[in-house]
């Protein structure tokens, strides 16, 4: 019996403030519903330009609290269109406190759940950790009018752990916010790489465990403000992909607004004839919980 499901994700460019680019989501969401998506996912930290390109503790006046401001003007679209949306938000918890936070909404309305990013980088480019705490909550899927949802965000999908923990959990879908790009001093030849391992590693997360998967990411280039920096070119690239890892839309590197019908129960077939979850030896996986064996 068939679980058929349209989702929507919005890949687009910094819109130049908050108010323009929730005034772009917003539009996204009523095309996305008016084509018959249920779920919509957004980007990461889709409000303001990705702007952890450096430390600036004037960037912390970004930050909201949840509920808020965006939530409630969020809260609202999903009501209308009676849809559910992971939205990607620079979490306020308190002052000195803050998190990169997924919030998900159910169809009408309210706030279904949350996900604090437990993950956190710091790469050049990428200097999250000078800006948000760890997230606290563990790896819990959201109950929602259409699924199950697994959140995460961003740099923990280089993390097969946090993607088992949401299947082992009764996730029923994988749900990536991203901001993920290139360093423009990296060769071509390098930038196919990285983009390859992104998409390599998620549609394994996918297969692993079973389940359909789909990320969303930023795309567009926006300038660094420090002096020497090159900036980053977003690749965009947003997909989505089936439980055996099968591509079912992705992207370019253009504003896109990204359709795909999945159908959840297909993973009660894949997970029968390949079955991991039966075949995992969890009395031998205990140094998993080690940094590292020195032994």
């Amino acid at each position: 019996m068939s679980r058929k499901l349209t989702i929507a994700l919005t890949q687009h460019a910094h819109q130049g403030d908050a108010e323009h680019n929730l005034a772009h989501i917003a539009e996204q969401i009523r095309t996305a519903a008016a084509q018959g998506a249920r779920l919509v996912l957004l980007q990461e930290l889709h409000n303001s330009a990705y702007f952890c390109q450096s430390e600036d503790p004037r960037h912390f006046d970004l930050a909201e609290p949840v509920p808020g401001p965006t939530t409630e003007r969020l809260g609202r679209l999903a009501a209308e269109h009676a849809v559910v949306i992971v939205a990607s938000l620079f979490e306020h918890r308190a002052t000195g406190l803050y998190h990169n936070t997924a919030v998900v909404f159910d169809t009408d309305g309210r706030i279904a759940g949350r996900y604090r990013k437990m993950h956190i980088p710091e790469d050049p480019g990428f200097h999250e950790k000078f800006y948000f705490t760890p997230g606290d909550s563990g790896f819990t899927p959201i109950d929602t009018a259409v699924g199950r949802l697994g959140v995460l965000v961003c740099w923990d999908q280089w993390y097969p752990e946090a993607a088992r923990l949401m299947a082992l959990a009764g996730a029923e879908l994988l749900l990536y916010p991203t901001a993920i790009g290139w360093d423009r001093r990296d060769p071509e030849d390098e930038r196919q790489r990285q983009l390859d391992a992104w998409r390599i590693v998620q549609r394994g997360h996918a297969v692993a465990n079973g389940l359909p998967l789909a990320a969303c990411n930023r795309v567009g280039f926006e300038p660094s403000p420090r002096t020497g920096d090159p900036g980053i070119d977003f690749w965009g690239h947003s997909f989505v992909c089936g439980p055996q890892g099968e591509l079912l839309a992705e992207a370019g590197s253009e504003e896109t607004l990204l359709l795909a019908e999945i159908d959840l129960a297909r993973s009660k077939p894949v997970r029968n004839i390949w079955p991991f979850l039966r075949d995992r030896r969890i009395d031998a996986y205990a140094d998993l919980t080690r940094r590292w064996r020195d032994d």
